[in-house]
């Protein structure tokens, strides 16, 4: 049986704000890490097993300062402690940003006892999510967990992704739009396939303006708009490997020596930040892990359809 288990409004201090060459905003991967990390406590104490992650973010606050008047903006590190020779520590410490945000969690397995297992549960989680580290950051409080059935389909979960999207107000839900990266590279003239990757990839994040001339012979600035419409944003998706599968223990000083190792590097898509009241099915909002020996991408348990892009515009959804 499938569960939905809310975790609303999440205050998190000090995450990671950098994702590899994007920053702002957590990988959706440090989330899907954290839902990982619950499930393995869950599973042993619940026989749970948690399958994905939705976010909403309602708000965010990246430390940074304006160092000049040209408007350049730097991170606000904290200083790290000298060594006792007197020099500085060899740590290279990254952004932090803070954050509150919502979670939506898929559950699998069956709760004993009905209802009362499930308020049991969700004060379980509550215990046990400010125990442990969001993005790197420290969880410092959350509202009350909220766990529900998750039914497949059907207008009882119109009904449910109906209500939870409501609550989700205000905020705006991440969600995966990496096939408008696959859409703009195809439709340009890739002579070095990587190099015209990027320029398509850094598309949908540049501000960019092209002199356009007039018949006087002068020439105007005109602002060139993005890709696609939308609040697209550049994304980490998850990682693409880089060497083959390691056999436990091949590769020195890892972590874990009993788990098959293997280099990866980061992988990047397209993001959009969408109101969740366009949401219509609560699995359009869901982050997986897809099964693959070849890729660690995350992606959406169900894609969003044109007819979702399109006709919930002006929805009164």
């Amino acid at each position: 049986m499938s569960y939905l288990i809310v975790l609303p409004h999440v205050q998190v201090e000090n995450a990671n704000a950098i994702s590899g060459l994007t920053y702002g905003f957590p990988a959706i991967t440090h989330f899907l890490g954290f839902t990982h990390a619950l499930s393995r406590q869950v599973q042993q104490s619940h026989g749970l097993q948690f399958t994905g992650c939705g976010v909403v973010c309602h708000g965010q606050q990246i430390q940074a300062y304006q160092a000049s008047e040209r408007g350049d903006h730097y991170f606000a590190l904290t200083r790290i402690p000298l060594t006792k020779e007197a020099k500085t520590a060899p740590f290279n410490e990254e952004g932090r940003m803070h954050m509150t945000v919502t979670l939506f969690i898929e559950c699998e397995g069956s709760i004993a006892h009905g209802d009362v297992g499930a308020r049991e549960l969700e004060q379980h989680l509550q215990w046990l999510c400010v125990t442990q580290r969001l993005a790197g950051g420290t969880v410092i409080s959350m509202k009350p967990v909220r766990v529900m059935a998750l039914p497949q389909n059907g207008d009882e979960l119109q009904h449910i992704t109906r209500g939870e999207m409501y609550r989700a107000l205000p905020g705006f839900a991440l969600v995966d739009r990496s096939e408008l990266l696959a859409q703009h590279f195809a439709g340009r003239q890739a002579q070095d396939p990587q190099a015209e990757m990027i320029d398509a990839w850094l598309d949908f994040a540049s501000i960019t303006y092209r002199a356009g001339s007039h018949d006087d012979g002068s020439a105007e600035w005109e602002y060139q708009p993005k890709p696609a419409k939308g609040y697209l944003v550049p994304l980490m998706v998850g990682f693409t490997p880089i060497s083959p599968l390691y056999a436990p223990g091949d590769v020195a000083k890892t972590r874990d020596t009993s788990t098959p190792f293997r280099f990866v590097e980061a992988a990047y898509g397209v993001g959009e930040w969408r109101s969740p009241h366009r949401i219509t099915d609560i699995h359009q909002l869901l982050w997986r892990y897809p099964v693959s020996s070849e890729n660690y991408i995350c992606s959406h348990a169900k894609p969003l359809q044109e007819a979702d892009l399109t006709e919930q515009e002006h929805s009164d959804f």
